[in-house]
């Protein structure tokens, strides 16, 4: 069984500052199949970089594919033209070739890197970044691991693809079947329940679509529950944890029973530490927790995912050999109403950006002025069918998304807000406070909208209903600061990655605003973030989940000038 040592294979280093990696094709065994995927050195598990904060590397990337690949670093900032994005910032690296990246580390903090090339991510080509900042971590630690988070499916990233364009619904394991009415029927009468399917039916969707891809196997740092990935402790020590989601779909609420968890880290920046209980992780962010294990004895790392259709367990233990306890999956949340309320019309209120929910009083939201929303063309909505939908009763809808008062980045009421295993502190980004600022604190001097669309039944991503094959750059001005503002009109949760650049959330805490690389957005919501354009060149803009970027949910951001 590989140790947690193992688990975390190392590039040849040739000399300071220098490494080689190779793309290989690789057999992956999760435990519950064994299949063909990608891989780096020639290894099933996630390579581990360790870099130094001011150090300048070099790394010679050499594909053995018989395909072109690429290697982005997600969550650095560097030169575009080392961000590795084939057709954006540089070619690709053609198959036999060996292509070399040469940047500065400017950062510190846990990142990843993962192929910008087909589907190459999905089927395993991603590993972790450890970056050590000068003068060593903020809140030391007497253990440090990488937890990498990973959804190995048994078909290839292609052919789910296929799969997903010709029947959205062909992964969805979790379709409502008789059983599950006569069971709502018991709780809610069967009137009641037979008019709450006829509703998701006329409108062609089903509150059970949280994820997309099921069937997959979770593991930890390659490593499936029966695997148990294995980290070692003494009883007392302080352990760092660097949660990563590698996932190529998969939301995941990560806890571990009988330990409180400390988050010291978002994206690889410091933030003032808070003590959850649990947290939710979506897909390519990133966070690090302290934990400090007081007995001798195991506990369970468990990753489950949001749609409750995979979970992975993973062991913190004193010795080798030791495995957690494996729970039961809690029950499948569906989605209600009010995750349907960006599909609905009305969204783009300014008073539902995140920066005002924390504190407000929605009391009199009745009496809201909502003059200025007439102006919004909502006319080519995400190319919904709207046909069946003229007999059902808006009226409780109110066509938009109030914030929820357990957490104000989920709309009121919505079937996805999380609730601890124990009933303890779950951790909200409003929760999130930057250690210290990044920018001095000013105004955006303008805001971009992006609505975030689909169509469900044809499985076409979008922004502002166009995919990226028709869509034009967004321009930004190199010094200048720029709101973006997504406003989600579909019923799926969509973390969106900006390249090269910072994304401060804002959660109405000036320069102390949370600074990120990827920004989760709930169905029904708006959430702001404020750019600082510091990076020239062009970048990468989409949805980390890989098929919906693939299918439209992406753009292109090109930065003019540069600096004087």
């Amino acid at each position: 069984m590989p140790t947690a040592l193992q688990a975390h294979q190392t590039p040849k280093i040739t000399s300071k500052g220098t490494y080689d990696i190779t793309v290989d094709r690789v057999r992956i065994d999760t435990g519950d199949f064994r299949t063909k995927g990608v891989g780096y050195n020639n290894s099933p598990f996630p390579t581990v970089l360790r870099f130094k904060e001011g150090e300048e590397v070099t790394i010679n990337v050499k594909n053995n594919l018989n395909e072109t690949t690429s290697i982005h670093w997600h969550g650095l900032i560097l030169p575009f033209t080392q961000d590795g994005v084939p057709g954006i910032s540089f070619n690709g690296i053609p198959p036999g070739e060996t292509f070399t990246y040469r940047f500065p580390i400017t950062q510190a903090g846990t990142y990843w890197f993962h192929s910008h090339s087909g589907f190459q991510e999905p089927d395993g080509a991603y590993g972790a970044i450890v970056i050590e900042p000068r003068g060593g971590e903020r809140v030391r630690a007497d253990r440090d691991y990488v937890v990498q988070l990973a959804d190995k499916h048994p078909h290839s990233g292609r052919k789910i693809m296929r799969n997903l364009k010709r029947m959205p619904d062909y992964y969805n394991r979790s379709q409502r079947t008789l059983q599950t009415l006569i069971k709502d029927s018991r709780a809610d009468s069967l009137q009641a329940s037979l008019q709450e399917r006829g509703m998701w039916g006329r409108m062609r969707m089903m509150p059970t679509d949280i994820e997309d891809v099921q069937g997959f196997t979770a593991s930890i740092n390659g490593q499936s529950t029966s695997q148990n990935w294995t980290g070692l402790f003494r009883a007392g020590e302080k352990v760092r944890l660097r949660f990563i989601n590698a996932s190529a779909m998969t939301y995941f609420d990560m806890r571990i029973p009988g330990l409180k968890m400390t988050v010291v880290q978002a994206d690889g920046n410091d933030v003032k530490p808070v003590e959850v209980d649990e947290l939710r992780i979506a897909v390519a962010e990133t966070y690090d927790v302290i934990v400090q294990p007081r007995e001798n004895k195991a506990y369970s790392i468990i990753a489950e995912s949001v749609g409750r259709t995979g979970l992975v367990r993973g062991t913190l233990a004193p010795r080798e050999g030791m495995a957690g306890a494996v729970p039961t999956m809690r029950p499948k949340p569906l989605l209600t109403m009010a995750d349907m309320g960006g599909m609905m019309g009305g969204m783009g209120m300014e008073g539902h950006v995140m920066q005002n929910m924390a504190g407000m009083d929605h009391s009199n939201m009745a009496g809201m002025d909502h003059s200025n929303m007439a102006g919004m063309d909502h006319s080519n909505m995400a190319g919904m069918d709207h046909s069946n939908m003229a007999g059902m009763d808006h009226s409780n809808m109110g066509g938009m998304s109030e914030p929820s008062s357990v957490d104000p980045s989920y709309a009121n009421g919505s079937g996805l807000i999380p609730r601890a295993y124990n009933g303890g502190k779950f951790l909200s980004y409003a929760d999130l406070t930057a250690a210290r600022p990044k920018y001095k604190y000013r105004k955006p001097s303008r805001t971009i909208e992006l609505r975030l669309t689909g169509n469900m039944e044809r499985y076409i991503w979008s922004i502002n209903d166009v995919k990226f094959n028709d869509a034009e750059p967004i321009v930004l001005n190199y010094g200048e600061r720029v709101r973006i503002r997504f406003i989600n009109e579909t019923m799926m949760a969509h973390p969106m990655h900006l390249h090269g650049l910072w994304s401060l959330v804002d959660v109405g805490k000036g320069s102390r605003n949370p600074i990120k690389h990827t920004v989760n957005v709930n169905p029904a919501m708006t959430v702001d973030i404020d750019v600082e354009v510091d990076e020239p060149g062009q970048w990468a803009f989409h949805c980390h989940l890989s098929y919906h970027a693939d299918a439209g949910m992406f753009r292109k951001v090109v930065v003019r000038g540069r600096p004087a």
